[in-house]
């Protein structure tokens, strides 16, 4: 297969990630060996009340993936289905971490399969250690001046103890 007839494979790995977790990172490095280029996106949520702003866990995502060479850090607040267009890719990277995860996900997959059928979402099952993980989990714990040293990177759990001790969330 000659270059000019090779597509690059895309994919979109869409998230919160407030903040981004050890099970965040996992499915990360190993959607980064399937991809040519993954584009790790923080969803702006404008119903949701984040902990850190999209430009903090822009930032975050950059430092915990400077080693992976084909991961862009990037973000949006349009339709998923609109930005897999705009970014061209192919995927849609999605971590299961339980049945419940499958059921809101399939939803999600079928719709936004409806409103763009050139994108696939592939369901990544999460690593067995961090099925219990979340970002509020995180956050709770580490509200609480819990240790949360097992579930988020070094820098992250920083940022958090941070955030927590100036903001005098308890």
């Amino acid at each position: 297969m000659s270059n000019e007839t090779y597509k690059k494979r895309v994919a979109v790995y869409p998230g919160s990630f407030d903040p981004v977790t050890m099970g965040h990172l996992d499915i990360i490095q190993r959607a980064a060996r399937q991809f040519d280029t993954l584009i790790v996106s923080v969803l702006n949520n404008l119903s949701k009340k984040p902990l850190f702003t999209v430009e903090e866990r822009v930032a975050q995502l950059k430092e915990v993936t400077a080693d992976l060479p084909n991961v862009e850090i990037d973000s949006f607040r349009d339709l998923l289905a609109n930005y897999i267009r705009e970014r061209e890719a192919q995927v849609v990277v999605r971590g299961i971490r339980s049945v419940t995860d499958f059921e809101y996900e399939l939803q999600m997959a079928s719709i936004n399969r409806e409103l763009n059928p050139d994108a696939e979402t592939i369901f990544m099952m999460t690593n067995p250690r961090y099925s219990y993980l979340s970002s509020s989990m995180v956050k709770e714990i580490a509200r609480f001046n819990g240790n949360v040293s097992d579930f988020v990177p070094p820098v992250i759990e920083q940022q958090l103890q941070r955030k927590f001790l100036s903001a005098d969330l308890h």
